[in-house]
């Protein structure tokens, strides 16, 4: 049976995520040892004990939700599951980026604590807001954006038919939440992300991640196992396609929908999300009914995983 193994990105960090793996297995001791080691701060007290408004910081949740990821990934590993392919929401791109033996996750939590650092010095906290229009098509969102009146705003995530999250100026964002709404859509929702991404506001930092990218020379491989980029919706094999996608995706929509539908035609009908929360496996469902998907992140939801695995097998 193939499985594809998915990551969720920033938004789905809660302040005790993690926590219950790190009691119940070494390995994951030790992943938030190295993580700390590399952020000079103690990413685990962080993550498991708060205080929530450190943890949302966007050059915290980043490097510590990639933590929390990398430890579920960890424990499934450890349960001789294995991925024939892997995708991430945003920011989650990293974490399949170190699944796929990209970059080490020593060097992926550096590059995520830059990223967000990066993403904040682009928009002043206050200055940018993301929001989630639930009930209407691209289309009309697009057209939404377009006609805003009062500054920049844009589609940012295409995350499943009729769900699609717009970001921007703060004040243009809550003209176009309006226009939503009297344009007949169900919800037009505010999100807890400190930092515009994935928009236009974005390119100052798309062009100093690239910078960092090649100043730095993170050792990167070509990836182990295949990786579905989410600027693109492809499968990336080389090292260059993927600094590419990390550069364009700052500033550019996700377009996860696609990024699933081309995954579950690769003949991939069962997803894990590792990681936080459930966000993803629900935007899957809506995406390809027929897809079956788990979720990883302690040790109940690892169990029945494990469980509900074996039954499929069966």
């Amino acid at each position: 049976m193939k499985l594809a193994f998915v990551f969720p990105g920033q938004g789905s960090q809660h302040v005790g995520m993690g926590k219950n793996l790190c009691e119940n297995f070494d390995e994951v001791k030790t992943l938030y040892k190295e993580a700390s080691d590399a952020l000079g701060y103690d990413a685990a007290d962080l993550s498991f004990n708060g205080p929530a408004e450190e943890l949302n910081k966007t050059h915290r949740t980043q490097p510590c939700l990639l933590a929390a990821s990398m430890a579920a990934y960890t424990v499934l590993k450890a349960k001789e599951l294995k991925p024939s392919a892997l995708a991430g929401h945003s920011l989650g791109e990293y974490s399949a980026l170190v699944a796929s033996s990209v970059f080490s996750f020593r060097d992926a939590v550096k590059l995520t604590e830059k990223r967000g650092q990066l993403m904040q010095q682009a928009v002043p906290e206050g200055k940018g807001l993301v929001a989630a229009i639930i009930g209407l098509d691209k289309d009309k969102v697009k057209e939404i954006c377009s006609s805003v009146r009062s500054g920049y705003a844009a589609p940012a995530n295409y995350n499943c038919p009729g769900q699609i999250v717009i970001s921007g100026e703060k004040e243009a964002i809550e003209e176009a939440m309006k226009l939503a709404k009297d344009a007949g859509a169900k919800r037009a929702i505010p999100l807890a992300v400190s930092a515009p991404s994935h928009c236009a506001l974005m390119e100052n930092a798309s062009r100093a991640l690239s910078e960092f990218l090649s100043i730095e020379n993170t050792k990167m491989n070509a990836p182990s196992i295949p990786i579905v980029s989410n600027a693109d919706a492809i499968f990336l094999d080389s090292v260059d396609s993927i600094k590419a996608s990390l550069v364009k995706q700052l500033s550019n929509p996700v377009l996860w929908e696609d990024s699933i539908r081309i995954i579950f035609r690769s003949g991939i009908k069962v997803f894990i999300e590792a990681g936080p929360g459930k966000v993803l496996s629900g935007l899957i469902k809506r995406i390809e009914p027929e897809a079956v998907t788990f979720n990883v992140e302690d040790m109940e939801s690892l169990e029945k995983t494990v469980a509900g695995l074996k039954e499929i097998r069966e």
